[in-house]
């Protein structure tokens, strides 16, 4: 199976098969490898099968595909370690690893005789070693034990923690063959499963792909805690003649548990022939701590799953009791319209119908908005940026606020520059974000005496080292209530609300979404009892928006550049 690896770029560590016949795309639409790299466009290259063959071209992405460095003209045939950049990140093209039980064998002692040569408890002191150069060994032990832990640190995912540590097994012992066996669960009867299996050079056939190892070499790694260094001869009448041994694969083999504390997670196992290399007892020492580092990363991956679950728990137990007290309000609310329309009819009244219906349509604008911002901060979409003038936008959530502005008897004023040029963007999102901010303004006023203005301009910096890019200005001004100082620093934060009941906390922490979503930025002014002031800040930039399908690139707007405006 041909396989893409992500080697560099937010995916790193992911691993992509390739089916046999079936074209795949790179890129950020809902039919593409799935990554979430931003500065790749929503179809950015297409890898097609020809055959045996397999070739990559670009589809007029923003920032183009390069092939070992060197950016694709055409279509161009990938070869087996070639190295796909697309955006920030890096792709690793080759056949993958055939990690399946059925090359793993677990051979009876009537099948295969190990002589186990040397045995050694896997405890903290096994890289204590008694060498003619102890100081020279020592160092390079420890070279080897802070690779391990380096890389341990950085990877939480079990295969890819599995596949490195075989990487640097490989690297420092030179063995033939290798393979790593973890168990399902801590009984003691529970099966070994290969999870990452290693061949030096690429097996000939099915035959020579059979992994062969004694039971009582693993039984002593797994159940007794031991490493093993071994050397086998195969349970043949032909050995007794006196043939070659090398011809009759006589293997030279370590085997060391990986555990950590009283919990043994399976066990690491390397071989070669002896015509290539015998394994000494120094080695098995430092397989041994290669073991205790592995089972103590797995410890801590699991701990760290498990922390994960708790955490969602506890953020879903909150989730449930921030929105259920909002929920409950709005159907009180809805009850108590739906009371009075009921009166209303009943008596024939249409002045109290007409009281309980505002009432309704009121809590009914209320749930839509709560639903609204719950699927847009609970959802991961794509963001789909075009070029688009904001003058619209702000002129159609104006009108849609138009109703409870007056009601509530509050100004409502729209200043947008004519001469603003179109502006990046999803429109779709930015209008939601106005219509949050616009209904957090209106709260905030005074009936009859509160005004609102919405100003959009447009700034082109100039002067700066590094030249700052152009950037659109939206301003949302109210004279309302104001938001005291202690609570500006979490109103951004979700199920974080001002107002008391009558808020669910979702509608900032969306907005705040959304313009970092359009690499942009929001910041908050506010005075207690003169009013607020939100700025959202758009990059403008249109020479890194020749793609509409593209989307953000090293070269894009740098919020950190934006001066005072």
């Amino acid at each position: 199976m041909l396989t893409l690896s992500v080697i560099q770029g937010p995916d790193q560590g992911k691993k992509f098969e390739l089916p046999a016949g079936a074209p795949q795309l790179i890129g950020r639409s809902s039919e593409a490898l799935p990554i979430t790299d931003t500065t790749v466009s929503r179809r950015h290259a297409e890898l097609t099968p020809d055959g045996q063959a397999w070739f990559i071209r670009d589809l007029q992405s923003q920032n183009g595909t390069y092939v070992n460095g060197v950016p694709i003209r055409g279509r161009v045939r990938l070869n087996p370690g070639d190295q796909i950049r697309v955006g920030s990140s890096v792709f690793v093209f080759g056949r993958g690893e055939k990690e399946d039980a059925s090359v793993v064998r677990l051979a009876r002692p009537d099948e295969l005789d190990s002589e186990i040569e040397h045995r050694m408890i896997s405890n903290e002191d096994s890289i204590v070693l008694a060498e003619p150069e102890p100081t020279r060994a020592a160092v390079d032990h420890l070279r080897v034990i802070y690779r391990l832990t380096t890389l341990t640190s950085l990877l939480t995912n079990r295969r890819d923690l599995l596949r490195a540590v075989m990487d640097l097994v490989f690297e420092e012992f030179k063995p033939e063959r290798g393979v790593i066996m973890l168990t399902e669960s801590d009984a003691p009867s529970a099966e070994l499963r290969p999870y990452v299996v290693r061949y030096k050079q690429p097996p000939r056939d099915e035959e020579e792909r059979q992994i062969q190892v004694s039971r009582s070499i693993i039984k002593a790694a797994v159940e007794q805690g031991e490493g093993v260094l071994s050397s086998n001869a195969q349970a043949d009448a032909r050995f007794a003649s006196g043939d070659s041994v090398s011809r009759f694969n006589i293997r030279s083999a370590i085997c060391s548990p990986i555990r950590f504390q009283d919990r043994t997670f399976g066990a690491i196992y390397i071989d070669s022939s002896i015509a290539n290399y015998t394994f000494v007892q120094s080695q098995l020492a430092l397989m041994n701590a290669i073991g205790q580092h592995t089972g103590l990363a797995l410890a801590n991956a699991e701990k760290a799953v498990q922390q994960l679950h708790t955490e969602k728990l506890a953020a879903v137990g909150e989730t449930v009791a921030s929105l259920s007290h909002s929920i409950k309000n709005i159907l009180q609310g809805l009850r108590g319209g739906a009371d009075l329309v009921e009166m209303g009819l009943r008596k024939q009244d249409l002045k109290i119908a007409s009281g309980g219906w505002n009432i309704l349509k009121r809590n009914l604008d209320r749930i839509v908005g709560l639903t609204q911002n719950m699927l847009a901060f609970s959802r991961q979409r794509q963001v789909e940026i075009e070029l688009t003038k904001i003058g619209p936008i702000v002129n159609e959530a104006a009108q849609l606020m138009e109703g409870p502005f007056a009601d509530k008897q509050v100004a409502l004023l729209v200043d947008v520059d004519p001469d603003m040029p179109p502006v990046p963007c999803d429109a779709s999102l930015l209008h939601q974000a106005l219509m949050n901010l616009l209904g957090n303004a209106l709260d905030a006023c005074e009936p009859r005496r509160g005004a609102v203005t919405v100003r959009v301009s447009y700034h082109q910096p100039r002067g700066a080292r590094p030249a700052p890019a152009p950037f659109a200005l939206i301003r949302v001004i109210d004279n309302g209530s104001g938001i005291p100082r202690d609570r500006l620093q979490w109103i951004f934060e979700p199920f974080k609300s001002t107002k008391g009941l009558r808020g669910t906390g979702l509608g900032l922490a969306v907005t705040k979404r959304i313009v970092q979503e359009h690499r942009g930025r929001i910041t908050v002014e506010s005075e207690v009892g003169k009013g607020s002031t939100f700025s959202i800040y758009l990059p403008a930039d249109h020479d890194n928006l020749i793609d509409p399908s593209a989307t953000t690139n090293e070269k894009g707007f740098r919020p950190d550049l934006i001066g005072g405006v």
